[in-house]
């Protein structure tokens, strides 16, 4: 059976939506656009998922990337900044969605991994860490009434060389944050761009 993929086709990518497209049947709009799904699907933002996009793109924002460029999920690192630096966002808190007896402990994947082309579908040889620098956002704020992600004044910011990580996490998949505080300083929002400047030019 022939296949019905053109493999010599270019992956598309979808385009910069408004939020004001609608649901449609046969071109028919119903009542349900794309703001609705927004609103339905990312408006809890404790949650795990929804908080660790929201990172990236508070980072993307301290860093000066257009709000309007398109997120690819699929890149071998989540960033890269007008001066080409990628950059790897992890996110954490101590507050969670669901139901708590205690403080999530705070704790980061560092896995390395294959790159991925999502042009070409192709899987990378190597196993290493394939951004420049690592950017931790820990949602500090530990009072549930008053935690709220779009402020950030309840963020900190730990920005690590990626030669740096990889010496002190070697292969680990994980970092805690005990361990992390050993190798970076926390910093505020408007101490992050200038931050990952510095971490970019690391030397050993």
């Amino acid at each position: 059976m022939k296949s019905k993929f053109n493999t010599n086709l270019k992956l598309i990518h979808s385009s910069i939506k408004s939020g004001k497209e609608h649901l449609t049947i046969d071109d028919k709009k119903t009542k349900y656009n794309l703001e609705d799904f927004w609103r339905w699907n990312m408006s809890d933002l404790i949650s795990n998922a929804t908080r660790g996009i929201l990172a990236e793109f508070i980072v993307a924002t301290a860093i000066g990337l257009d709000p309007k460029a398109f997120r690819n999920e699929w890149d071998a690192y989540d960033l890269i900044t007008p001066e080409g630096i990628k950059i790897e966002v992890k996110a954490s808190a101590y507050i969670q969605s669901w139901f708590q007896k205690e403080y999530s402990k705070i704790s980061f994947s560092i896995k390395p991994a294959h790159d991925w082309d999502s042009e070409t579908n192709i899987l990378g040889d190597e196993i290493k860490r394939h951004a420049d620098v690592y950017v931790f956002c820990l949602l500090k704020n530990k009072d549930q009434d008053t935690i709220d992600p779009l402020k950030l004044e309840q963020w900190e910011f730990y920005v690590v060389p990626t030669p740096v990580l990889s010496d002190y996490g070697g292969s680990q998949n994980r970092i805690i944050l005990s361990k992390l505080k050993k190798i970076a300083v926390p910093v505020e929002y408007i101490e992050l761009n200038e931050a990952i400047l510095k971490a970019s030019k690391y030397e050993k």
